[in-house]
């Protein structure tokens, strides 16, 4: 059967910056943005797969019903990486497809095991969520030399790898729009700020957390003329609820007095929430994420006044655009951007609503 569906579809010196580390990231980050005048940060394909319609059916020039789209996946012990299956298997069956899957079951050597099945299997393209941006590298040479196209989703890899694009939300651009929303809403009002990251050296979490800087920096030079930070201290939740929960015990004996809880991941603070509520400081802490607008986090911004603000990293989205992209390279395409992003999107009270949807995986 030929299938083939075409569709329409923003000097003073700083007062005080809690550590030591903080002073020489944030030269980085004006580093960054110098470098940003000469050329865009990351390379977008501005099109964000505007190519499928609604029901998920891709336009496509040959037959698709022989071909093979293989996924894995990091883990699937989370609502985000289950959704993102769940999108991926959906668009690559309802194009006709056959879709394979494995889970790396949060462990790399599984994972790098998992990958090695998929290209054996003989796939025609090949979907990864790496769990560590190095540790996959070899498998995406192994994929090459099989004539596997590789599409990089979520994450990232480094970039000695052998892929087509890396297909995500655009991390430093949402994280910018969180941290200006709450550099504009506390104003002059001072910032003791608590940070909650998902694991070191993680590349996605540092982009985020970049950008939240970035955009808190910059809101405050344009309407207060200075910086004014405060971060008490930076920890690690392994994205989880449990990691989140036991993070911010400990920050909330160590610095009872922060007000501001900023995050790479609705994840690694909806486990805080707890903590938070039991210490009865609901009152007096603001929550801000960079990312990812799970519905939980959502319902808590609709109904409350302590989370802020999320910005949008969609699994479904994402996983659309990942099948698009590969159909497009299978009927032909070379020209990729090595990034490409879904739109950024801040999810506030004021739009919250539109985004929630109770009966989403995530």
């Amino acid at each position: 059967m030929n299938r083939k569906r075409i569709f329409s579809t923003k000097h003073l010196p700083p007062n005080n910056f809690s550590l030591g580390v903080f002073s020489l990231f944030f030269a980085g980050l004006l580093l960054l943005n110098l470098a940003a005048c000469a050329k865009p940060l990351e390379k977008s394909d501005g099109n964000n797969g505007d190519a499928i319609a609604e029901d998920g059916l891709i336009e496509s020039a040959i037959d698709l019903t022989d071909k093979t789209i293989g996924y894995c996946t990091p883990s699937l012990n989370a609502p985000y990486y289950q959704a993102l299956l769940k999108s991926i298997k959906e668009t690559t069956e309802s194009n006709g497809m056959t879709f394979l899957s494995a889970d790396g079951q949060d462990d790399i050597n599984k994972q790098v095991s998992a990958v090695e099945d998929l290209i054996t299997r003989g796939v025609d393209a090949l979907l990864l969520n790496p769990k560590d941006p190095d540790a996959l590298v070899g498998v995406t040479k192994l994929a090459k030399a099989a004539g596997i196209p590789v599409f990089i989703i979520d994450s990232s890899i480094d970039p000695s790898a052998e892929y087509v694009t890396t297909v995500q939300s655009n991390n430093l651009a949402n994280g910018a729009l969180a941290g200006e929303w709450l550099a504009e809403k506390f104003g002059k009002k001072p910032m003791r700020m608590a940070l909650l990251s998902g694991n070191a050296g993680n590349p996605v979490g540092r982009t985020r957390k970049q950008g939240l800087l970035q955009g808190i920096t910059e809101e405050q030079l344009r309407s207060l003329g200075y910086i004014d930070m405060d971060i008490k201290t930076q920890a690690y939740t392994d994205w989880s609820y449990a990691g989140g929960l036991k993070a911010m015990e400990d920050i909330l004996v160590a610095h009872p007095d922060i007000n501001v809880v900023i995050t790479e991941s609705d994840v690694c603070v909806l486990g805080a929430i707890k903590a938070i509520a039991q210490a009865g400081k609901t009152d007096d802490i603001l929550i801000v994420a960079a990312a990812d607008g799970q519905k939980e986090a959502i319902k808590y911004i609709m109904d409350t006044d302590f989370y802020g603000c999320t910005a949008m990293n969609s699994p479904v989205q994402i996983g659309k655009n990942a099948v698009n992209y590969a159909v497009q390279y299978l009927n032909g395409k070379t020209d990729f951007p090595k990034t490409s992003f879904t739109p950024p999107l801040l999810i506030t009270k004021k739009n919250a609503a539109e985004y929630y949807n109770p009966a989403a995986l995530f």
